[in-house]
């Protein structure tokens, strides 16, 4: 180097990309927190009406409270367990389905008119026929959750598989591949990134569905929480359980991320490069 040049190094991609995964994670934090200290101003300004809006920390106090009467306890274990079952119910035959349905389409051309058709309609309309047939009980709840996963695991698994290229099947056929082995070995993992595309949208409508069926029939969960509260005006309750389920939700998001991770590690689960 010549004497009075000036090195000057560029900052490398990879600082680039970690000082950005900082940026982003702080924003994750403190974006939220953000809000709720703005809520709190805003209800001690009288910029919003604490009977409509009660002030985070009242929210938290009556948070408190529930936690230790176990009441929240009971109530959330209930939804969890009814969404669990419901999830279930609706996903592994959709799965199977629409692995079937992406392979042959014979059984496509027979079967996807009939999903077409019913899918549009909206599962909460038909929730007085579920509690019709079924009852107020748990069967019924656990059927109108079957019924909203099930279309949209089955749908996202078809169209996963036939998005597979067409060389991996060829090539099972060529090595004499069983029907099995096609289903296992090609078909499944090929569709997988879709098939949990399916459990997140259907997780997502399950949730909204067991609020909705434990509104009118049931005793205990969320959703009866949230109705109890609105019958008694008592907001702070009522602000609780959907927090809850908004928090439900995102443990359930992170879930399947870990389980992404896992069974497909070949898929880049980054926003952005």
């Amino acid at each position: 180097m010549a004497s009075g040049e000036v090195s000057v190094r560029a900052p490398s991609e990879k600082g680039f990309h970690l000082r950005g995964d900082v940026v982003e994670r702080l924003l994750s934090i403190f974006s939220p927190l953000l809000l709720v200290v703005l809520w709190e101003l805003a209800v001690k300004l009288t910029l919003l009406d604490a009977r409509f809006f009660p002030a985070p920390s009242s929210i938290v106090g009556t948070f408190s409270a529930l936690i230790s009467s176990g009441e929240l306890v009971n109530h959330l274990s209930a939804s969890i367990v009814r969404i669990g079952l419901g999830f279930v119910l609706g996903a592994l035959p959709a799965l199977i389905l629409g692995l079937i349905m992406g392979l042959s389409p014979i059984v496509r051309a027979a079967i996807y008119p009939m999903v077409a058709a019913t899918y549009p309609i909206p599962k909460i309309a038909i929730l007085p026929l579920i509690m019709l047939i079924f009852g107020l009980g748990e069967m019924s709840k656990y059927v109108i959750v079957a019924i909203g996963v099930f279309f949209l695991v089955l749908i996202n698994t078809m169209a996963g598989v036939m998005n597979i290229e067409q060389i991996y099947l060829d090539v099972g056929k060529n090595f004499r591949a069983s029907r099995k082995d096609m289903y296992l070995t090609i078909a499944l993992p090929g569709a997988l990134p879709l098939v949990f595309a399916g459990f997140r949208l259907g997780w997502g409508v399950a949730l909204l569905l067991i609020v909705a069926a434990e509104f009118v029939g049931a005793k205990s969960g969320i959703g009866y929480l949230i109705w109890q509260s609105w019958q008694t005006f008592s907001v702070e309750s009522m602000f609780v359980g959907l927090i809850v389920i908004s928090i439900l939700g995102y443990i359930s998001s992170l879930i399947l991320d870990e389980l992404e991770r896992v069974l497909i590690p070949w898929k880049s689960f980054h926003l952005s490069a």
